[in-house]
Formats: structure tokens, C-alpha cells, sequence
């Protein structure tokens, strides 16, 4: 064999798993097409999280006049910010890049597909592995009514050279709601419709009613049970005409209805390996796919599609296979956060999931937080923590407001050892903070979700 291990992916779970494999002595190339670091660095987490935080500065620039600050807010420069973006996301790519080189694994700027369950084609050359990683991630979907073809899908909003005054945005996914918060807050007009009757599905209905209320009062237009009908081009944008029977004018109209696996041309099906219904490659809890020696990691398997879970597994592949300590890596209690503004953090079970499984106490802060009562911004934060009655265990913990992807890290490592509602209680407060609501609140919500498991 030419090499130990083959890696056909450049993102967070084949650059991980190939440096990584590389360091306990292996033979590893790895090929990546398009751009390395994947989606998260190059059009997915960098770049947006650095979009939120430039829309963020506005709502700060305003709220500083209620500290005595004198501050003058004169615009939004979109391509000064651009500039510092792409330079940022150029670093941090060629970083990945460096990172392989240095562990010693060859590196393919080229594509590369599956010739048999141990050849590799990639540049012009066929290469053979004892062990081939899959890690190719995921694209988004493009929508399908009549004129589609207009509407932008969420890797275009780190290409558009101008910021667009008026924003239709589809979807009610994270991105969606993410993008809807920057554009925003960048200065443009926003309508986001969603089919469902409320967004992001599968997350805490508090949580979920508490942002909605949040973007409402910032100003975006959300319209739930909407969608588009069709798109048509107009002499200065586009016209979006919806289900409620509405016309709405844009000059840009997000598609954010989803993401898919790249497993396109990957030669699968000349190799063995087995794909799902929805389009994954199926694998085990190890990433074993139905090819024993060969393994798919990350988005491709549409699991959980998180870039720490894809890292993750990405090491816990390599410390397996090379490394002499077999391990896997646990989907459940994985804390994620989403960079709305403002944000949300949660860790482990709603309270929905929870109260299927059994009876729950609820407990349920909402409040203004200290620096909003000298700016006069009406904005809240919401913080709930869901717990096994029988045992006490804190099943979730879940956060809306300012700080709460940071602040439910902490939260997180109580929440996956198993830390009890007494354990959060004998904890003393850092005051004064919003985290220490999260070891103060004594008074269980009475609910009729809560004791519908009894």
C-alpha cells in the first residue's frame, strides 16, 4: 500500500484525523479540492461568527450613549469589513494546510474519488490505502419552486461585493436565523419566512419563542406557516410572492432550506459503500461504513452536524487506528451554540425530549440584564434548566442572551458528569453576572408538558 491511511476531505474532521494519524507514525495523504478547513473556516463558522460580531457593534455603539459615551455612528463599511474577514479566513486555512505538512502527510490539492475499497484517484494518480477516511462535509440545498435560480444559498454571503437593502431570507434552520441577525444588524431590511409554525424545530420551545420575541423587537419581519411561492427578476431586484399571498421586493433572497452530504463523484458505489435514504453514507457509532476498513466522518454522515463533533472524531479515528487507545466519540450532551443576536446556547435535553422520557422539574429565569437598565434596550435573557425528578440529574441546561454560547461551555461539563439540580445549587453565584442564575433558581415552573410523563 501507498499509504497507511487515505483522507479524501480537508475540513475540521480529515485535517484532524490526517494530523493526527500522521503523529503516531502513519503514512497519510490527504486530498481537498476546494479549500482547506472546510466549511467551518472558509464559509460556515469563521466567517460568520465574525459578520455577528460586526452587527454587533452597531447596537453597542448606541448603547454606549447610556454609559456617557459620546459616539457617532455614521455607517457600515461592508467591504472594509469583507476585506478583514477574507484575510482572517486566508490565515486560518493556510494554517490547516501548514499543520498536515508539518505532521509529515502528503498533501493533494485535487479531487479525489474511490477507484475499489483500497484505491484512491487523485491528481492524475492511483494510490492505494489500507484505511480510506471520507470527510467531504456537506453543501446547501437549492430550492426548487419557479425561479429559484435567483435566490443566493448561504456560502454567497461571504462573496457579495455590497450589502443589499432589502433581505428575503427562507428557511428557520440556525443559519437561517443567524444570517437574518446579521444582515440586520448590518443595516438591511429583513423578511425571513419559515413554513413551520415556528423555527428552529428540535430546540427548546422556550428558547425558540423567547428569540423569535427578540428579533421581532430588533426589527426583523418574521413571518412563520409562509414560504415563497415563486421569484421573479424586477428592473432594480427581485419579487417574492408567498403562500400568505403577499409580494415581497428584494434585492437579494437567501435560500437557507438546508444542507446535503457531498457524496457526489466520490465513486461510493465502485468501492461498496452503502448510503442512506437521505443521502449520508451510513456508518457505525466508530465511523465504520459498510466497508470495514473504510470510515466517514463529519457532515457526510448527517449526524450531528457540528464542527467539534466532526473534530472530535476526525482524533478519536487517528488515536484508534494508529494510536493504540480505541476510542468513539458520544453524541449525546453535545453543547452548541447559536450566534443570533442575541445568541443561545443549550446543552443536552429540551423539555419536550425530556418529559418523554419520564417526569421533570422545570426552572425558568427571564430577566433584563444590569447593563440594559441604564441603556433602555428592551431585550432579555431567558435561562432554563430541565431536570429528572426521580434523580434529580440536570437532563438540559438552555440559554438565550448575551454571552450564552460562552457561558454554557461551563455548563456543559456539569451537564455530561452528571451533575444533579443539588450540585448546581451548592454552587456559589459569581455576582453580579447573568451565569449565576443558572445556581440560583430555587422555584420549579409548574407545567402541564412537565408533568404530562407522571
Amino acid at each position: 500500500m501507498d499509504f497507511d491511511l487515505f483522507v479524501i476531505g480537508g475540513g475540521s474532521a480529515g485535517v484532524r484525523c490526517g494530523r493526527i494519524a500522521a503523529g503516531h507514525g502513519a503514512r497519510v495523504g490527504i486530498a481537498e479540492a476546494r479549500f482547506w478547513g472546510g466549511t467551518c473556516v472558509n464559509v460556515g463558522c469563521v466567517p460568520k461568527k465574525l459578520m455577528v460580531q460586526a452587527a454587533e457593534y452597531g447596537t453597542l455603539a448606541e448603547d454606549a450613549r447610556g454609559f456617557g459615551w459620546d459616539v457617532a455612528v455614521h455607517g457600515h463599511d461592508w467591504s472594509r469589513l469583507a476585506r478583514a474577514r477574507d484575510g482572517e479566513v486566508a490565515r486560518l486555512s493556510g494554517i490547516y494546510r501548514k499543520l498536515l505538512e508539518g505532521a509529515g502527510a502528503a498533501v493533494f490539492e485535487a479531487r479525489a474519488r474511490l477507484l475499489d475499497a483500497h484505491t484512491v484517484e487523485v491528481d492524475g494518480r492511483r494510490v492505494t490505502a489500507k484505511h480510506i477516511v471520507i470527510a467531504t462535509g456537506g453543501a446547501p440545498v437549492r430550492p426548487t419552486f419557479p425561479g429559484a435560480e435567483h435566490c443566493l444559498v448561504s456560502d454567497d454571503l461571504f462573496t457579495l461585493p455590497r450589502r443589499p437593502d432589502r433581505v428575503v431570507l427562507l428557511g428557520g434552520g440556525y443559519i437561517a436565523c443567524e444570517f437574518a441577525s446579521i444582515l440586520h444588524g448590518l443595516g438591511a431590511k429583513v423578511h425571513q419566512l419559515y413554513r413551520g409554525p415556528l423555527f428552529l424545530r428540535g430546540f427548546d420551545d422556550d428558547i425558540r419563542e423567547g428569540l423569535a420575541e427578540e428579533m421581532r423587537a430588533a426589527g426583523i419581519d418574521l413571518r412563520f406557516d409562509c414560504d415563497a411561492l415563486r421569484v421573479e427578476k424586477a428592473h432594480d431586484g427581485f419579487i417574492v410572492h408567498t403562500t400568505d399571498g403577499r409580494m415581497l421586493e428584494a434585492d437579494a433572497v437567501f435560500a437557507a432550506v438546508g444542507r446535503r452530504p457531498n457524496i457526489a463523484g466520490l465513486g461510493l458505489e465502485d468501492a461498496g459503500v452503502r448510503v442512506t435514504g437521505r443521502g449520508a453514507i451510513a456508518v457505525d457509532e466508530a465511523g465504520r461504513t459498510s466497508v470495514p476498513h473504510i470510515y466517514a466522518l463529519g457532515d457526510v454522515t448527517d449526524r450531528l452536524n457540528l464542527t467539534p463533533v466532526a473534530t472530535a472524531q476526525g482524533h478519536a479515528l487517528a488515536d484508534t487506528l494508529f494510536g493504540g487507545n480505541p476510542r468513539t466519540v458520544s453524541l449525546e450532551n453535545v453543547p452548541t451554540g447559536i450566534f443570533t443576536i442575541p445568541p443561545i446556547g443549550t446543552v443536552g435535553l429540551s423539555e419536550a425530549q425530556a418529559a418523554k422520557r419520564g417526569p421533570v422539574d422545570v426552572y425558568l429565569a427571564r430577566f433584563r440584564p444590569l447593563r440594559h437598565a441604564i441603556t433602555g434596550r428592551d431585550r432579555k435573557t431567558l435561562m432554563k434548566l430541565v431536570v429528572e425528578r426521580q434523580t434529580q440529574r440536570v437532563l438540559g441546561a438552555h440559554m438565550l442572551g448575551e454571552d450564552a454560547p460562552e457561558i454554557i461551555q461551563g455548563i456543559a461539563i456539569a451537564v455530561v458528569m452528571g451533575a444533579t439540580k443539588q450540585d448546581f445549587d451548592r454552587t456559589i453565584g459569581v455576582h453580579p453576572s447573568a451565569a449565576e442564575e443558572f445556581v440560583t433558581m430555587r422555584q420549579k415552573r409548574p407545567d402541564p408538558l412537565a408533568e404530562a410523563a407522571e
